[in-house]
C-alpha cells in the first residue's frame, strides 16, 4: 500500500471561519448552568472514544447564541486541550440532541467533506500515530495543556488517502464499534429489565418478602491498599475509577499475590462504599480490588443478581448518609450494610432466578464480548492506519468476530 500523503489539518476543514474554535476565557461557570436547555458538551461525553450522549449539564439558547464558534453539529471532531490530553469523540450523525455546545477545555474540528471522512480522522486521532501527535504539544506546566489550543490543532499532521480509502476503513472499524454499541444496548436492556422485575415482583407479591439484613444475603470483603508498591505490570489493581470506566491512563498494575477474597473475577459484584457509592457487574479480566470496595459475596446460595439488585435498591440511602459525612470523601460504615432490605422467600426466589439469572448472564456475556471486540478494534487501528494491514484482510478478520 502506498504511503498516504500529509498535510496540515487545517488544510483539510470546513470552509469557515470557526472551523477549529474553542470558547475562549471562562465561557461558562456554573450560573450559566439550567435545568434544561443546550446540552454542554464535557470530558465526561468524550470518554475514551465513542461519543456518550447523556449525563450533560445544560446552558440556555440565549447564552449558547454569544457564542457561536462553539456550537456543535454531526461530524464534528472534539478534542480535549486541557486535563485528560488524548480525549477525542465525535458528534454522532444521528445525535439525541439538535444542537451541542463545546466546553471551554475542548477544541472543535469541523472537516470539509469534499476532502475528509471525519470518522476517519477521529479513529486517526485514537491511534497511536494520532495520539502522538497530540501528545508530543502537551505542557506540563500547572494543569496538562496544549499550547495554543487551535494553532495546535490546526497544525496537526494528518494522512490524506482517497475517500474511498478513507470510508473503506471506516467500515471496518465502524462494524466493530456498532456491535459493540450493540452489545451495551444488550447488556443496559437485560438490568432494565431484571429491575423492572424485581420490583413489579416485590410490588404485587409482598407476602413473598421478608425484610432483613443486608449483610444476611451478602458477605461484605473490603480491598486493600494494594496500590502500594505496585510493579507496573500483573493484574490491574481495581480502584473505584477502573469501575467506572475502566482502565486509563493512570490505572495501577501490581505482579503481588493476594488472597482469592481480593480479586475481582468477571461475573463478580463491585461496590464502591466511598467517594461516587457506585456498584457494577465486572467483567474484565481477573484483578485485585483496592481499599475503598467491597467485593460482595452472596451467602447461603443466594444469587449474585439478588446481591445486585439489593445494594442497588440501597445506592440512593447510602449516597445520601455519604453526602451528610463531613468529610474529604464521603462514606458509609459497616452497620448501614446491616439496615433491611426485602428478601425473596425459596418460593419467589426460585420463580425469579428462572428468569432474571439468565438476564444477567446475558449481559455479562455482551460485556465481555464488547470488551473482546475493542481489543480487537486496538490491535486493527494502528496497522490499518499505517498501511501495514489491507482492507480487505482486516474486514475478514472482522466478518470472523462479529
Amino acid at each position: 500500500m502506498a504511503e498516504w500523503p500529509t498535510v496540515r489539518f487545517e488544510e483539510i476543514a470546513a470552509p469557515e471561519k470557526s472551523a477549529f474554535s474553542k470558547p475562549y476565557g471562562s465561557a461558562y461557570t456554573r450560573n450559566d448552568y439550567v435545568p434544561s436547555g443546550i446540552p454542554l458538551v464535557r470530558g465526561v461525553n468524550l470518554g475514551a472514544g465513542p461519543f456518550h450522549d447523556d449525563d450533560f449539564v445544560f446552558i440556555s439558547s440565549e447564552k449558547a447564541d454569544t457564542l457561536p464558534g462553539a456550537n456543535l453539529k454531526p461530524g464534528d471532531l472534539v478534542i480535549t486541550h486541557r486535563g485528560t490530553i488524548g480525549q477525542v469523540s465525535m458528534i454522532p450523525r444521528n445525535p439525541r440532541h439538535d444542537r451541542y455546545v463545546l466546553s471551554t477545555s475542548q477544541v472543535k474540528a469541523r472537516l470539509d467533506h469534499a476532502k475528509a471522512v471525519p470518522e476517519f480522522y477521529y479513529y486517526w486521532l485514537l491511534s497511536p500515530v494520532g495520539q502522538k501527535e497530540i501528545l508530543q504539544h502537551v505542557s506540563t506546566v500547572g494543569v496538562p495543556g496544549l499550547v495554543q489550543p487551535v494553532a495546535t490543532v490546526k497544525s496537526f499532521k494528518v494522512p490524506v488517502p482517497s475517500l474511498d480509502e478513507q470510508r473503506s476503513v471506516v467500515a471496518v472499524l465502524g462494524a466493530l464499534d456498532d456491535k459493540i454499541a450493540v452489545n451495551e444496548r444488550i447488556a443496559t436492556t437485560a438490568d432494565d429489565l431484571s429491575r423492572a422485575l424485581f420490583g413489579e415482583v416485590l410490588l404485587k407479591s409482598v407476602d413473598g418478602f421478608s425484610d432483613q439484613p443486608l449483610s444476611a444475603v451478602a458477605e461484605f470483603i473490603n480491598g486493600r491498599a494494594f496500590t502500594k508498591g505496585a510493579t507496573g505490570t500483573g493484574r490491574m489493581v481495581v480502584r473505584i475509577a477502573e469501575i467506572n470506566s475502566g482502565p486509563g491512563v493512570s490505572t495501577v498494575y501490581n505482579e503481588i499475590d493476594v488472597p482469592d477474597r481480593h480479586l475481582a473475577r468477571p461475573g463478580d459484584l463491585l461496590f464502591a462504599w466511598s467517594g461516587s457509592l457506585t456498584a457494577a457487574r465486572w467483567f474484565r479480566p481477573e484483578a485485585i480490588i483496592n481499599q475503598h470496595i467491597f467485593k460482595c459475596i452472596p451467602r447461603d446460595g443466594y444469587p449474585i443478581w439478588l446481591v445486585s439488585q439489593l445494594v442497588h435498591r440501597k445506592l440512593d440511602e447510602f449516597r445520601a448518609i455519604a453526602a451528610d459525612k463531613a468529610t474529604t470523601m464521603g462514606h458509609i460504615q459497616r452497620r448501614h450494610l446491616d439496615e433491611p432490605v426485602p428478601v425473596p422467600g425459596p418460593k419467589t426466589l426460585g420463580a425469579l432466578d428462572r428468569v432474571i439469572s439468565p438476564l444477567w448472564e446475558r449481559a455479562l456475556v455482551a460485556e465481555q464480548e464488547s470488551l473482546s471486540l475493542a481489543t480487537l478494534r486496538g490491535t486493527l487501528l494502528p496497522q490499518l492506519m499505517s498501511g501495514r494491514i489491507r482492507v480487505k484482510a482486516a474486514e475478514k478478520i472482522v466478518e470472523d468476530h462479529v
